[in-house]
Order: structure tokens, then C-alpha cells, then sequence
């Protein structure tokens, strides 16, 4: 008790006193089997103390060496799902089609994709995505560089097989293991970024990652059409697996050797900032260990949860335009009377601003810790796109619809993922919470991709309005759990007092603040992010 004592007497120490005290063999270590939690406030409330400056050298570096990477294989993972799954159009010089990139390029011959098949095609990617959305929770039993080695590889390999699928059979089979993997990657990586990043900080660091789909899809006609314009010996569709399957087989090398096990082990840090990173994870969960096991019990209280089943409707909901505007928007273009590659074109601009408009969101609701008002915004703006698109003729009102319907869903997919995990008290409670969102969520693409029949063509009107019922009910969700956040907001201070002044909740700048030591944990210092 006499150095308990001596501490709280003591000026509040720095992470400078943390890296002298293991170069002079300061006992550390043993106040870290106490937790490194120092009553330095005398109020109770343990704080842990870190130089700013260092600190945002840290988040930086991560910034540098893990978003982009994250990132990227993100981009290959849309677009190797995609060169199926997503409709664009087209040139092709028999006939100058509107449909996926694959199909154009003669793999409907191929095939034999009469009646449903192509549908089916489509589907099955989707119920093995669904299936094992659980491998969310691999990201904290698994070293994440082997286990995003592993998962990009098999996805990047079934990819590449595509090209030699010679029946539908074969390429069912293809697609089934396409989203085995792909389910492995995409749903846990937002769970991995709370291994790295802070509750003030993750937001945009995961609309970085997730504006990897609106970006790909701004780009991804072309590139298609780039591919399989030529005149090579391989089939153009067979062509187009190879081209865009084996970046991917090569990607995973890079994952395994850049992607870093924990923070406080990456290398690219120095010691300082290995202890700094080290201190981060301390103040998030009272530990330095996050990397091993899964709490059951965990399990089932966020199963028992009705926030977590907020989150994961609001994502299924959104989830039906999120998955069937790609699709089908160079098809909708078309249409409206453009060309196909007029429509090709179109696509882009729309798009493209929902990238910007992503990042500017989650930006923007990091800084003011209110997700669910940015969700209940993007949701509305999605939700009047949309009902433009149905009841309007006017083809310039109708393609501004669609700017807006683009600008409303993918920032509210952005704005939910981080509000999961924002909102779970425990590692194990945010990686179940991320996995219920996608098993649930998931299924809104069955729906979605599935309420533009051929014969509506061309106004689609069941679909346009079932894509606005659900966004709209998506900002419903959002006000609903919002509300049950403030309240039970109130019930916390009411149980240990309100927050002081100075924590990240209350708008100040958290990386200039003394915060308590497992303040993302549930405990006296951990309050709901509205």
C-alpha cells in the first residue's frame, strides 16, 4: 500500500515515466498485474496518463500501415464479388447488353444460365455469407495476420477458379466458397479496428474501410470493360475472374507480413510508442491482453440485448438498398433512354460522392459522438432519393434521385457498424454484437437483389418503393435506440454520478485528457454513444 500511496501523492505520470520505468527497472510490470490503473484524480477513479503528442504519432503511424491495407483488400473483396454480382453496363460488340460484367462477356452462354440460374448465382454468394458471418469472432482467437492471410487467399483462389468453371454446378460451388471466405474478412475487419483504435477514433477509421464499396463501384465498370474489350485467345469472362481474382492471391503475402498481431506489437512502432499502444489498450479495457479466448457468457447476455437487435434490422434494412442499387443502377440508367455506355458512365458520379459524402459523416460524427442523428440524416436523404426514383419521370429529376439515394446508404452502413461497437461493454460483447449485425443484416440483400423483376422495367416501382420503406425505417430504428441510449444513459448517472467534464463523451478532445483505465468496458466510466 506505501507505493499506492507515494503514487497518489505524486504528480499524474506520463507515458515517459512508463518508458523510463522499464529502462531502469522501475517495477512496471507489477503495476500492470494491479492494473495500471493510478488513483492520481483522489476522487476514485483510476486514470491512466498519456503524452499527446506521442500518442497521436501512434495513430498516425496506424493510420498509415493498417487502414490503407485493411482498405484495400476490401476494394479487391467488392470487386471479386462484383464482376458477377453487380450489374453494370457494358459495350460488347453482339449486342451492347445491360447486365453484369461476367454475363456480358459471354459466360451466360457458357453456362447454360437459362431461367433462375443467374439468379441463383447471385443468392448463393449470400447464404454461405450468411452462414458464417461467426467467423467475426476469429479476429480474437486468431492472430489477425494469419487469419486475414488465410481468409484473402481462399477468397482470392475461388476467385481465380471462376475462370475455369465449365457448368452452372461448377460454378455454384465457386460462389458458395467465395462467401465462406469473404464472410471471414469483410464483417470481422470494423472488430479488428477496435483492437487498434479508441471509441472517439474508430468511426472514421471504419468509413475509411467501408467507402472501399462505393469506390469500387465507381470504377469497376470500366476496369471490366477495360479487360474484356480486347481480343484475347481466354473467353472474356474467363478473362476477367483471372485479371481481377489473382491481385487478391498475391494480397494475402502482403497481409500476412504488414498486417500487425496487436498494437503493442506492430513493427513499424518504436519502444516508446509499442508502450504508448500498450497503455491505449489498458485504457480501453483495463488489460494489455485482448488477443485469446471468448467469454460465453458474453455471448448470450448480447444475444439477450435488445441494442444489439436495433443495429442488426437497422443494417438488414439498409442493407436491401445498399446491395441492390449497384446492382441494378446501370440497368435503371439505361432505362431512363441513355446508351449503355452513357450509363456505364453515369454511374460514377453518384457513387463517387457517396464516397466522399461516407467519409465526411462518420468525420463529422466522431467528432460529435452522435451516430444515431447521422444515421436518422444519411437515412432521410437516402429515403427522398428513393421516392424521386418511384414516383417521378422527369429523367434529370429521377438521376438526382439517385445522387441522393447513393449519398444516403452507404454513409448509414458507415455510421452503424462503429455505433455496434461503440455500444457492447467487452470484446467478446462487440465481436458478438458485429457478428449478429451481419448474420441478421445480411439477409437484406436476398431481399433487395431480388425486388427488381424484368417485367417492371423500366420505372421499377416495387422496388424503388421497397428500397425507400426500408431506408426510412432504418431512421426510425435509429430514433428508437438513440432514445433507449439516453435513457439508459440516465440510469448510469444515476447509479455512479454523472461523467466529469474532460472524458471523450463530452466533446473535448480526448487525446489532451487524463481518461480512465477500462472506460470502454462496462463500469462507472462507461457511458452509451448516442
Amino acid at each position: 500500500m506505501g507505493l499506492w500511496k507515494k503514487v497518489e501523492r505524486a504528480a499524474p505520470p506520463t507515458i515517459t515515466d512508463y518508458v523510463e520505468g522499464e529502462r531502469t527497472g522501475t517495477p512496471t510490470e507489477d503495476l500492470e498485474k494491479d492494473g495500471p490503473s493510478l488513483d492520481v484524480k483522489g476522487d476514485g477513479r483510476k486514470s491512466h496518463h498519456l503524452h499527446p503528442d506521442v500518442e497521436k504519432r501512434l495513430v498516425r503511424k496506424m493510420d498509415y500501415r493498417i487502414v490503407p491495407l485493411v482498405t484495400a483488400l476490401y476494394l479487391l473483396a467488392f470487386l471479386d464479388r462484383s464482376n458477377i454480382g453487380r450489374a453494370f453496363c457494358i459495350f460488347n460488340a453482339n449486342g451492347g447488353k445491360c447486365g453484369s460484367n461476367a454475363r456480358i462477356a459471354g459466360m451466360e452462354e457458357a453456362l447454360d444460365l437459362h431461367g433462375n440460374r443467374y439468379q441463383w448465382l447471385l443468392n448463393i454468394f449470400y447464404i454461405a455469407y450468411i452462414l458464417f458471418e461467426f467467423q467475426a469472432l476469429m479476429w480474437k482467437v486468431v492472430p489477425p495476420n494469419i487469419w486475414a492471410a488465410f481468409v484473402v487467399f481462399g477468397w482470392g483462389l475461388v476467385a481465380t477458379l471462376q475462370a475455369s468453371a465449365q457448368t452452372f454446378h461448377t460454378e455454384m460451388v465457386c460462389r458458395w466458397f467465395l462467401g465462406l471466405f469473404e464472410a471471414g474478412y469483410g464483417p470481422g475487419i470494423p472488430y479488428l479496428l477496435s483492437f487498434f483504435y479508441l471509441r472517439h477514433e474508430l468511426g472514421f477509421r471504419i468509413g475509411i474501410f467501408l467507402s472501399a464499396a462505393p469506390l469500387a463501384t465507381t470504377f469497376a465498370g470500366a476496369l471490366a470493360y477495360g479487360i474484356t474489350s480486347g481480343h484475347s485467345h481466354l473467353a472474356n469472362w474467363r478473362l476477367l475472374f483471372l485479371v481481377e481474382g489473382l491481385p487478391t492471391i498475391v494480397m494475402a503475402a502482403v497481409a500476412y507480413r504488414f498486417l500487425p498481431v496487436s498494437p503493442e506489437k506492430a513493427r513499424f512502432l518504436t519502444e516508446e510508442e509499442a508502450l504508448i499502444a500498450k497503455a491505449r489498450g489498458v485504457r480501453q479495457v483495463g488489460d494489455t491482453v485482448r488477443l485469446g479466448g471468448i467469454v460465453w457468457k458474453d455471448v448470450v447476455a448480447t444475444l439477450l440485448d435488445a441494442k444489439a437487435w436495433f443495429t442488426a434490422f437497422m443494417y438488414f434494412s439498409m442493407n436491401v438498398g445498399f446491395a441492390s442499387l449497384p446492382v441494378f443502377l446501370p440497368t435503371i440508367l439505361k432505362d431512363m433512354g441513355f446508351s449503355s455506355i452513357d450509363a456505364q458512365g453515369l454511374t460514377a458520379p453518384p457513387f463517387f460522392l457517396s464516397f466522399l459524402v461516407t467519409i465526411l459523416s462518420v468525420y463529422v460524427a466522431d467528432k460529435t459522438q452522435q451516430r444515431g442523428l447521422t444515421v436518422i440524416l444519411m437515412s432521410t436523404i437516402g429515403f427522398i432519393g428513393y421516392v424521386l426514383l418511384a414516383a417521378v419521370e422527369t429523367v434529370g429529376v429521377r438521376y438526382f434521385g439517385v445522387f441522393l439515394a447513393a449519398a444516403g446508404i452507404f454513409p448509414s452502413i458507415a455510421n452503424i457498424l462503429p455505433w455496434v461497437l461503440n455500444n457492447q461493454g467487452s470484446d467478446t460483447r462487440r465481436g458478438t454484437g458485429i457478428a449478429m449485425l451481419n448474420i441478421v443484416g445480411q439477409c437484406g440483400p436476398l431481399l433487395g437483389t431480388n425486388v427488381f423483376p424484368k417485367n417492371e422495367a423500366p420505372r421499377y416501382h416495387k422496388g424503388m418503393w421497397v428500397s425507400a420503406a426500408f431506408t426510412l425505417f432504418t431512421g426510425f430504428l435509429a430514433l428508437c435506440l438513440r432514445t433507449l441510449l439516453v435513457w439508459e444513459n440516465k440510469k448510469l448517472d444515476q447509479k455512479y454520478g454523472p461523467k466529469a467534464d474532460g472524458y471523450p463523451e463530452d466533446g473535448v478532445d480526448p487525446s489532451s485528457q487524463s481518461t480512465a483505465v477500462g472506460e470502454e468496458n462496462y463500469g462507472p466510466n462507461f457511458r452509451y454513444i448516442l
